[in-house]
């Protein structure tokens, strides 16, 4: 049995209370959520890797770590995501659950009271943050921006974000860049950080057996110690845009013996759709698993590809291709790719293929009820977007999906962007 509750507590400062009993850990986090923006980006993603160093009753990570020792060997990291077009910085702490304590202890008061002591009582020196503190962090995040070009896969779906959205929010990387990162000082990362505590939305998560009260009761202090004044932004739903015609294309040379070609569609179609759920089958279907278009003949009748796959921005209308393939035969399974796509758009998939995308993507959303991080991480994109349906109620609706309706929202598929990652010549 699990209860999931959705509470206002402040004008813009809300919380998302998942009551079970399933874990032996219970999960608590913090998050300020603020439109993604290439100027404040890094800024932002500093914020919580700096306020994790240590606070005014335990001014370094030895101290700090010891309290979370205290707590039967608790965690509390701080995290970086991007939902759409909204950065969510803060952290995520997991703790024995209340129900597997030694005589009733509890954690849940202790852990939400340490949470709150990293947020909002930061170690400091003249009134700002530590400059020491700051340079180490932020060294830290340039090495962990320019790391990113080392997974070539990854770093082509960055890029092909950034191509295609470079004109859009969506399009800024959820650790900002490195020119930005560069020009961070202690007093400005302190501005900023005032800015996130007074203007941003703040998302409160608790998943555990704790009764709700308790668990409102235990977020008080961090609730009550935000600034009250002012009036907290939100994050609006993406704009949908139309592809270029034709579509761009970009090249780029690395040192790599592989090709990495990523192609980013326009859906016109998110996760606030009616037809969000036949755009995950017509995914499915296309390249979202291993029973796929794109697997079962790009990579493994016509061996175009060491890899070829498919992904949806959940609330972004895009959709990215990535696959691994040889500098010469680019151009081969560029062409197999769409071809897979069109037979997706005329309905040229069987029965079968229909039912194997509708288990996978059922079962993948009913396993996040199974996991503890996965379920923040939902419920977090969920209050990003405003949105309130569980996995296990998208499942159904996934379960009611037509044939028809999948091939409509295939039709809806538009190539927007080709990136092609080479090797020097």
């Amino acid at each position: 049995m699990m209860k999931v509750t959705r509470l206002t507590l402040r004008p813009g400062v809300h919380l998302t209370a998942v009551q079970t009993k399933k874990f032996k850990s219970s999960v608590l986090a913090a998050h300020f959520l603020t439109p993604l923006s290439a100027q404040d980006a890094a800024r932002n993603a500093l914020v919580p890797m700096v306020l994790r160093r240590g606070t005014a009753e335990h001014p370094d990570l030895e101290t700090l770590s010891a309290a979370l020792d205290e707590l039967y060997g608790g965690s509390l990291e701080p995290v970086v995501r991007k939902k759409g077009e909204a950065q969510c910085v803060g952290f995520v702490g997991s703790f024995l659950d209340d129900a597997y304590t030694l005589e009733g202890e509890r954690v849940l008061e202790p852990a939400a009271e340490l949470l709150a002591e990293v947020l909002l009582r930061p170690y400091t020196q003249d009134g700002a943050f530590c400059p020491d503190y700051t340079r180490q962090e932020k060294d830290n995040l340039i090495d962990r921006i320019r790391a990113q070009v080392n997974d070539k896969r990854q770093y082509a779906q960055l890029r092909v974000v950034a191509e295609m959205c470079g004109d859009e929010p969506f399009g800024v990387d959820r650790l900002g860049s490195e020119g930005f990162a560069r020009a961070i000082d202690a007093k400005g990362l302190w501005t900023q950080y005032q800015r996130l505590l007074g203007e941003a939305q703040v998302e409160l998560y608790y998943c555990g057996s704790a009764e709700l009260e308790r668990v409102q009761a235990a977020f008080a202090p961090l609730v009550d110690g935000l600034p009250a004044e002012g009036t907290r932004q939100t994050v609006a739903r993406p704009a949908k845009k139309k592809a270029p015609r034709p579509p761009r294309r970009v090249e780029e040379r690395l040192d790599v013996t592989q090709g990495k070609l990523s192609m980013g569609f326009r859906t016109n179609t998110d996760a606030w759709d009616e037809q969000y759920p036949a755009l995950t089958l017509a995914n499915a279907i296309y390249g979202g698993t291993t029973t796929s278009k794109l697997f079962m003949n790009v990579r493994e009748k016509l061996s175009l590809c060491y890899y070829a796959s498919s992904g949806l921005m959940k609330y972004k209308d895009v959709m990215l291709v990535s696959s691994g393939v040889e500098f010469d035969k680019v151009g081969q399974a560029e062409g197999e790719i769409l071809s897979q796509l069109y037979k997706c758009q005329t309905g040229d998939f069987s029965d079968d293929e229909l039912e194997w995308a509708r288990r996978s993507v059922v079962s993948t959303l009913l396993t996040t009820l199974d996991t503890q991080s996965r379920l923040e991480d939902y419920w977090l994109g969920q209050a990003a977007a405003g949105l309130e349906e569980g996995p296990d109620q998208l499942a159904d609706r996934v379960e009611r999906v037509t044939r028809e309706q999948v091939v409509t929202a295939a039709q809806d598929l538009t190539l927007d962007t080709v990136y092609f990652l080479k090797g020097r010549e």
